[in-house]
């Protein structure tokens, strides 16, 4: 199902496959993404709504939309895109996360073409999305620059891609690692690799060199007190996300 140039890589396709039945218990290894999500939501459908002129107060949004939702996991976003009237396909190569997919989205009454499969293999077959969501999974492929690439050749001219993931710094080391997965064991020990994370201009310099261009970036911010996430025009120092679009 891999294309030979693949930027899969094996060892961490693992780490997520190993957890896949636990993607829609809010307490479980995926909390953390359970507490980002609405968030999450909220900064994608706001540059959808923005770059293909949707008014996110009416009926189904999104309709006429085809979305790629790649390292889709257990369907977090791909379900709330899928109610706001898009088509969906939801892509991911560890294959145990597809079943728990399907079978959550079938419970909610949900239409979403979830696949086990590659972005090169997706790109390979002629594949082509309005938008790409590409989140929490640059800092886990074997090549970020190819796999940004590839995502471009998935998207229409004009189409909008949008990455998040973790910053590079002394502070993401303590919060994303010592914090998250020493600490609060939020997630098992070893599912971040330090070394793998990008810094924002670096995905800013991934994203031209795929041929997008970077329109916004902004913080994925946890508050301790509150418990819970924001998002800031500059706090970029821990998680973060970026939008691009393919302009031809």
């Amino acid at each position: 199902m891999q294309a030979a140039t693949s930027t899969v890589d094996p060892a961490e396709v693992a780490k997520f496959e190993a957890m896949a039945a636990e993607w829609w218990d809010p307490h479980g290894k995926f909390k953390p993404l359970h507490m980002m999500n609405p968030i999450r939501l909220d900064y994608i459908t706001r540059q959808v709504a923005a770059e293909f002129g949707r008014d996110l107060t009416a009926p189904a949004p999104f309709a006429g939309l085809r979305i790629l939702d790649i390292g889709c996991g257990g369907g977090l976003l791909s379900e709330p895109m899928a109610r706001l009237g898009a088509a969906v396909v939801g892509a991911d190569a560890a294959e145990g996360n597809i079943p728990v997919a399907r079978l959550h989205a079938e419970v909610q009454g949900l239409a979403i073409d979830y696949r086990h499969t590659t972005a090169e293999a997706l790109a390979a077959a002629g594949e082509v999305f309005d938008v790409v969501l590409a989140m929490e999974i640059v800092e886990h492929v074997a090549d970020p620059q190819a796999f940004l690439s590839t995502c471009q050749t998935l998207m229409k001219p004009g189409g909008l891609l949008v990455a998040s993931t973790i910053n590079r710094n002394p502070k993401s080391f303590m919060m994303a690692i010592v914090g998250a997965e020493w600490v609060m064991r939020w997630l098992p020990k070893g599912t971040h690799d330090w070394a793998r994370f990008i810094t924002p201009d670096e995905l800013a310099g991934f994203l031209r060199g795929a041929g997008l261009d970077p329109v916004d970036r902004r913080g994925f911010v946890f508050n301790p007190v509150s418990w819970t996430w924001g998002v800031s025009d500059r706090d970029l120092s821990v998680n973060y996300v970026m939008a691009g679009l393919r302009r031809a």
